[in-house]
């Protein structure tokens, strides 16, 4: 292929429309997650991704998963964990089967706060959808997106 290729210019400009819808996106939950909840988008990830943790086998997630789920390195996640950690949102305690890792869990504060942050991360999705869903290169990732089905 060369940079003239049609091929390649198609993909480059796919994932341009990609990477703009998921930045108009992210912008509108933002801003509607610090307005009414004083939470960012990836405070609220991390909250959502911690609390559906479970008590049986392989129930709760080590840092690196943690990091993975919400698309972070371990460093900064563990930066975040720290900053909910101080405002009384989660918790860390030892594995009790190995002393060397560290699970963290939310607090009922942080579930409270999640479950209060929910609608309003769900209503601003559904609003950013459908703004980018009146952008003509936006709209066909818009419908797969909304179609719950990611292709192959």
């Amino acid at each position: 292929m060369t940079a003239t290729d049609p091929a390649l210019t198609a993909l480059a400009q796919g994932w341009c429309a990609l990477s703009l819808l998921h930045g108009r996106i992210e912008a509108h939950i933002e801003r509607a997650l610090q307005a009414g909840h004083g939470l960012s988008v990836r405070e609220y990830s991390l909250l959502d991704v911690l609390s559906r943790q479970h008590s049986g086998e392989g129930g709760h997630l080590q840092m690196k998963q943690v990091a993975d789920a919400v698309v972070l390195s371990q460093s900064a996640t563990t930066r975040l964990v720290t900053r909910l950690e101080d405002r009384g949102l989660l918790e860390r305690y030892l594995c009790p089967t190995d002393r060397r890792g560290i699970y963290t869990d939310v607090t009922e504060a942080g579930l409270k706060l999640l479950a209060e942050a929910r609608p309003t991360n769900d209503a601003a999705l559904r609003e950013a959808l459908d703004e980018a869903a009146k952008v003509p290169e936006l709209a066909p990732l818009v419908r797969v997106v909304q179609s719950g089905r990611v292709p192959a």
